[in-house]
């Protein structure tokens, strides 16, 4: 038996997935949680062999969440599901060592088939979503740009931005410049969406 840890804000998905995942005679959820930050300390109590974890959770983004999971209790895998099928979040699910990363218009039967595989040590990940991950490249911001840009796109102008990071506005405003040039951007506006859809904002 395959004991499983859901970890999903939406309470009818999570019952639709808990019920679903239940139904498979090898699998069994022993525990359930919605929020990102409770997913250690509950796979500490059970001791799950696999955990089936959202991306997009309140309080701690399930990537974090997985890499804690990763680096606290190495024996249990991790899957993530997610309707954000961008190459950035994908690489960010690798580096923490991620098992599987399914998107939620996949068929249940196929993230149980991901389960097994995962507890059985291989990695599943959607092959398009894999290649267009590799070929997209990492992103060319640097960690101070994208920052300035994820303030950006939060609607902050150039001295809200100053004001949060103490920085002046001019050197916001090089920042921003920087930015655009390197994605090729027509505008800041642009440049948000590039990123955005590249998932360099994550």
């Amino acid at each position: 038996m395959i004991r499983i840890l859901l970890a999903e804000d939406v309470s009818m998905v999570r019952g639709a997935l808990v019920a679903l995942l239940n139904l498979e005679p090898d699998l069994e959820v022993v525990a359930e949680v919605d929020r990102g930050d409770t997913i250690l300390s509950a796979a500490l109590a059970v001791r799950p062999d696999v955990a089936v974890i959202d991306y997009d959770l309140p309080h701690t983004d399930g990537i974090t969440a997985a890499g804690q999971l990763h680096e606290r209790l190495p024996g249990c895998r991790t899957v993530i599901i997610t309707s954000l099928g961008k190459p950035g979040t994908l690489r960010r699910a690798l580096a923490q060592q991620v098992a599987g990363f399914v998107l939620k218009d996949s068929p249940a039967s196929y993230l149980a088939e991901v389960v097994r595989k995962a507890a059985a040590g291989e990695r599943v990940i959607d092959q398009q979503l894999a290649l267009s991950a590799f070929s997209d490249g990492e992103s060319p911001l640097t960690g101070r740009e994208t920052e300035i840009l994820r303030l950006a796109s939060q609607g902050a102008d150039a001295t809200e931005i100053a004001e949060a990071l103490h920085l002046s506005v001019g050197t916001v405003r090089n920042y921003l410049t920087s930015v655009v040039t390197k994605l090729n951007a027509r505008n800041r506006v642009d440049a948000v969406r590039i990123a955005a859809e590249s998932g360099w904002l994550m």
